[in-house]
């Protein structure tokens, strides 16, 4: 079926969603995480074809693409997560009451058709699958080409487990892998609502530069942990071995290390007694007291087992360090002093800011949203981690008795 075929069925299964009650979303969302836990053999089998294909990823992105037993069980129960968060399409966000009469209420309503573009990841299918189910969007997925046994599978169960309760077509996958593809989507204003790039630099900046589709920038995270001269080091080590190792390959993992200088000759030589498997990048004053690569880029996003260094001389450099590389995804400062703390929080314009804990709770899930749509880095319309009410806008229903102007 072609591109344009699949979006024109996907706008009309949105048109259907709008009538379609809470309970029998939920009911579709339940019969999904069943149908999910019931076909681990197929999906796992389906996922080994991508893994022998990933000749080219490294080990970490492998990790990002492998699944388990308990990995699709975890997803499924993520699903069921959803489905009992309250119903917030159709609630009365504001009433007004004018003295003419009339009645104004702001409702919450879906957008109609989402189209994420990721990489990857095959557990996005089911997150952003499940999210637009319980808000009442239709969904199109394009997954990258290194899952698409994975992305097929999935697609295909969720299909089947939620056709009898909502339309089929709420769910759509277009296995078209090409940039092409990417092309025709982020160009049909009028049929997709919103499209959300989820991925690296690369696929971002290509979205952002050629949409004509409503987008919110999405992924990238040049994250940074500032360690001060006033930090417990034996946290402050907790905290970026956790943002740094527990998954390298996620855009909320920390990829640049700021260390003040009255403690670096301290921290930095704990560094690789702690983390010996990450490869280190650092400046000059890091050279001197710890053995580093010096060809350090400050704007990479690494995605990997590496680390870049930076000495700084206070809070401030660190500050303007992270305004200079950043991406306004996630930062981090370890300190006990609070007023340096409100300083670092309150100069630095990223969506989640952090105090004495790792960048890593920058999700959804972390968040109490139960799952997400993705990490925004943009101001409007949404910020952080995306969740339900991220996935909906708002129209005014006005009542009146006969009301003239």
């Amino acid at each position: 079926m072609k591109l344009e075929e699949q979006v024109e069925l996907a706008k009309k299964a949105s048109d259907e969603l709008k009538l379609i009650s809470n309970d029998l979303r939920n009911l579709a969302l339940e019969k999904m995480s069943e149908a999910l836990i019931n076909n681990i053999e197929y999906i796992l089998q389906e996922n080994k074809k991508d893994i022998l294909n990933a000749t080219n990823l490294s080990t970490s992105m492998i990790n990002r693409l492998r699944l388990s037993e308990d990995k699709i069980k975890s997803i499924a129960s993520d699903v069921k997560s959803v489905k009992n968060l309250g119903d917030i399409i159709g609630e009365t966000i504001e009433e007004i009451s004018r003295p003419n009469g009339l009645i104004i209420k702001k409702i919450r309503v879906p957008f109609g058709v989402i189209a994420a573009i990721f990489e990857s990841r095959p557990n996005v299918c089911v997150d952003i699958s499940t999210l637009c189910i319980k808000t009442g969007n239709a969904c199109i997925l394009k997954g990258g080409k290194e899952a698409i046994n994975t992305n097929r599978a999935l697609v295909k169960i969720m299909k089947e487990a939620v056709s009898k309760y909502i339309p089929k077509d709420a769910i759509t996958l277009i296995e078209d892998t090409s940039r092409e593809a990417v092309n025709e989507l982020i160009l049909m204003r009028g049929k997709i609502d919103l499209v959300v790039p989820r991925g690296g630099k690369g696929l971002i900046n290509h979205v952002v530069s050629n949409a004509k589709v409503p987008y919110i920038e999405t992924g990238a995270g040049v994250c940074h942990i500032y360690i001060d001269d006033e930090a417990d080091l034996k946290m402050a080590m907790k905290v970026l071995v956790n943002a740094k190792t527990s998954n390298p390959a996620v855009c909320n993992a920390v990829e640049t290390l700021l260390v003040n200088e009255k403690i670096a000759a301290e921290f930095l030589p704990l560094i690789s007694k702690n983390m010996p498997n990450v490869k280190l990048y650092g400046c000059e004053k890091t050279s001197k007291i710890i053995d580093c690569d010096t060809d350090v880029h400050f704007d990479y996003e690494y995605d990997d087992l590496m680390l870049s260094i930076k000495v700084v001389s206070d809070v401030f450099e660190a500050i303007n360090h992270i305004k200079k590389y950043s991406t306004a995804h996630s930062e981090s400062i370890i300190t006990n002093n609070n007023e340096k703390a409100e300083i670092f929080l309150n100069s630095i314009d990223s969506a989640c800011l952090y105090l004495n804990a790792s960048t890593r709770f920058t999700d959804g899930g972390c968040f109490g949203f139960g799952a997400e749509l993705g990490i925004s880095t943009q101001k409007l319309h949404a910020r952080g981690p995306m969740g339900l009410k991220e996935m909906t806008t708002y129209k005014y229903k006005i009542y009146g008795n006969g009301q003239i102007r």
